[in-house]
């Protein structure tokens, strides 16, 4: 039986998203991201198409490093104007069963006591099909419009993040025990407090003496998806995340850290074939070659050539605009997406500043796969054979169609193949991505934290806890 491939749709609650320009498309409805009835149309489309779930970017801030404003963003709608992404959980659970929603919020600019009690609230409104993309962020206008005068260096948002995400398994995982909730009326009793528990945190960035503030969800910790890609990023992704998102121009670089993360991850104590990795791509396709073909190029003639570049330069942190078009990219040290420049710079492609901006005109830095369904269900294959990916993080160039004929055209294909799933599990999100039970597992450090009493003893003799969080 052929592996089963997994999607994952990629958007943005924003217009334009990853394909900067394609909003004066005719046929884009992006511009209607203020509406819910968008949303909820999409969620039931890619439940349709048996999704594991639509994954929400998020960033705080804008992109000015492209010639040194933010001109060109605004002016194309290079993910601004961008709305918040967590509000879109509700209305998408409430039109769909089984599609999963994974929030992007960032561990940089949000205290973890609030955002702990938003992020649980979420689950429970959707019966546990709510995930956390967990980014450091890498905009500085976004630190420097929230009092924070500008971004912590790259390394040190990581070690932010592993405090974080201690604090959230302390509250979520740990301070409200099972059955500390039990509702009994003829007792007068709804929650036990003994069975509530203050965290007790006191850390290097983050004091958080009390309770956690809601009771446990269905997931306790929604499921975890994180897109760590350099060096700080994977260690981080390799101890914490179940879902691992990268952005792979090529499908060398994509194989060689598919065989990294993964040696990671058993370094890390758990297990490597429980962490799902998904890949960003786009897919153009039609009944035949020759009608995919017209799109990509009917596609093109609506690419911004600023608003790709003013995307390079935000995520890398360097102002393209100051060079030439034929001038060679080359490795800069910045404090932005240290994997933008490792992939871009230290690939086995050379890229010039214009073959960069046609590149990311369409999906970003993913590569764009074009052609009938049986070419791109070759392609897929193909890929997940050579890399061990286990998925894709489908962008789009035109919204709400090219998600539309990924259902329509390539789901249908692969199915035919036993390549791809045609039912959902039953249960929670994570129940329905790795099929065993809806908490965190026994190997996940979140695990160390539910014996908070411990926890706190073992801190105050000075000693780390059973399950470190690392960096």
């Amino acid at each position: 039986m052929a592996r089963h491939i997994r999607f994952n749709a990629f958007d943005m609650n924003c217009v334009g998203h990853q394909s900067p320009g394609l909003w004066a498309h005719p046929r884009d409805k992006s511009w209607k991201y203020k509406d819910l009835d968008y949303w909820q149309d999409l969620a039931r489309t890619l439940e349709r198409g048996v999704f594991d779930g639509i994954f929400i970017a998020d960033v705080i801030g804008y992109y000015d490093v492209y010639k040194g404003s933010n001109y060109h963003a605004i002016h194309q709608a290079a993910q601004i104007p961008v709305n918040d992404p967590l509000q879109l959980a509700a209305p998408i659970a409430l039109a769909t069963e089984h599609l999963g929603i994974g929030i992007t919020a960032s561990t940089s600019f949000e205290h973890p006591y609030t955002f702990a009690r938003r992020l649980a609230t979420a689950d429970h409104h959707t019966k546990g099909r709510v995930g956390w993309n967990i980014v450091t962020s890498y905009l500085e206008s976004g630190a420097k419009n929230v009092g924070q005068g500008g971004l912590r260096r790259h390394d040190n948002r990581y070690e932010v993040a592993a405090e974080y995400v201690e604090v959230l398994y302390k509250l979520l995982e740990g301070s409200w025990e099972e059955g500390a909730v039990v509702r009994d009326g003829e007792r007068r009793i709804f929650t036990h407090p003994e069975k509530v528990h203050e965290i007790g945190h006191k850390g290097k960035y983050f004091e958080v003496p009390g309770y956690g503030l809601t009771e446990p969800s269905p997931q306790r910790t929604p499921v975890l998806y994180q897109a760590g890609a350099s060096g700080p990023g994977k260690a981080f992704a390799a101890a914490h995340a179940e879902c691992i998102f990268v952005a792979a121009p090529t499908k060398s670089v994509l194989k060689a850290y598919v065989a990294d993360i993964r040696r990671r991850i058993a370094e890390a104590g758990r297990d490597p074939a429980k962490v799902h990795i998904y890949t960003l791509i786009t897919i153009i396709t039609d009944e035949t070659e020759e009608k995919a073909q017209r799109k990509l190029e009917d596609y093109r003639r609506y690419v911004s050539y600023d608003g790709s570049l003013t995307f390079m330069s935000g995520w890398s942190g360097i102002d393209f605009g100051q060079y030439a078009p034929t001038d060679v990219v080359e490795r800069i040290e910045t404090n932005a997406i240290h994997s933008f420049v490792e992939h871009i710079a230290g690939g086995d492609k050379s890229w010039t500043i214009d073959e960069l901006a046609r590149f990311g005109g369409i999906g970003g830095m993913g590569p764009v796969f074009v052609g009938a369904p049986g070419r791109i269900a070759d392609i897929l294959q193909e890929w997940v054979e050579d890399t061990d990916v286990d998925g894709f993080n489908i962008a789009y160039a035109v919204t709400p169609d090219s998600f539309e004929d990924v259902v329509g055209h390539i789901v249908p294909e692969l199915q035919r193949r036993g390549a791809y799933p045609t039912a959902y599990r039953p249960g929670t999100l994570r129940e329905k991505l790795f099929g065993e039970g809806p908490y965190l597992p026994k190997d996940h450090p979140a695990d160390g934290y539910r014996d908070i009493e411990a926890v706190k003893r073992r801190e105050a003799e000075g000693a780390v806890p059973l399950k470190s969080v690392g960096a």
